[in-house]
């Protein structure tokens, strides 16, 4: 990788941020899956965390082991490795089920006439694309997946939800989601799925990372209940 493709900034006493550009990318979420490995790698031994973004990294590092200069010398060894092909670090692929319907997706009708679509079509298209993690937060295990097909794309609720259910697969804008707990939101909900999101009494506790891909598939109402899922 060029110095030219890549910005190396002070984010605070122990911390460098590095920019790879001002917008979620699938190039630049594969780029900063692949900065994260080949760090951990270099200088795990100094970091205390690694905190991806969109279109950024956050290197947060024990300053009483070293400092800025050492360690920004060491990311910049670290993006030289880096070939920008299309093909830099597919990720790992996770298949995620989904019960699409009205039933578990209370927005599925009004998002199918929002968007001019059958809810046939809609759950086709969003099951149609490998979508790239960009981010995680604002719960822990959210991932915001991207970009979905801009047929189906939606904006938030005017008046969010108290309560979305844990599981709810959601869309906003060009982006979509599982929320892993229940919580407060304002997404159109199209599904449910049955898989746990966040658990931190395994390692890790997602199933899903910064740069991987994730594909949804249809799942019937028994088959999503067979798997644990609650309606």
């Amino acid at each position: 990788m060029n110095q030219g493709d890549y910005k190396i900034s002070i984010a605070g006493e122990n911390s460098l941020i590095i920019y790879f550009d001002d917008r979620a990318s699938d190039r630049n979420s594969a780029l900063i899956a692949e900065t994260v490995n080949n760090l951990k790698v270099s200088i795990g031994c100094f970091i205390i965390d690694l905190i991806p973004s969109y279109a950024s990294l956050l290197v947060i590092y024990d300053s009483l082991l070293t400092d800025h200069y050492l360690i920004k010398m060491e990311i910049e060894k670290s993006l030289k490795k880096i070939v920008c092909t299309k093909s830099t670090n597919n990720g790992t692929l996770v298949e995620l089920p989904v019960y699409y319907s009205p039933e578990s997706g209370p927005d599925l009708q009004s998002l199918a006439k929002l968007v001019g679509l059958s809810t046939r079509e809609i759950i086709e298209l969003h099951q149609s694309i490998d979508y790239r993690v960009y981010a995680m937060g604002f719960a822990p295990g959210f991932a915001y997946l991207g970009e979905i097909d801009s047929r189906i794309a939606a904006p938030r609720l005017k008046t969010p939800r108290l309560k979305v259910p844990a599981g709810s697969v959601a869309i906003a804008d060009r982006q979509t989601a599982v929320y892993p707990c229940q919580s407060p939101g304002g997404w159109n909900l199209i599904g449910l799925c049955p898989e746990t999101m966040f658990d931190m009494a395994k390692t890790p506790p997602t199933p899903i990372k910064v740069g991987d891909r994730v594909r949804f598939q249809q799942v019937t109402r028994r088959e999503y209940m067979a798997l644990g899922g609650e309606i």
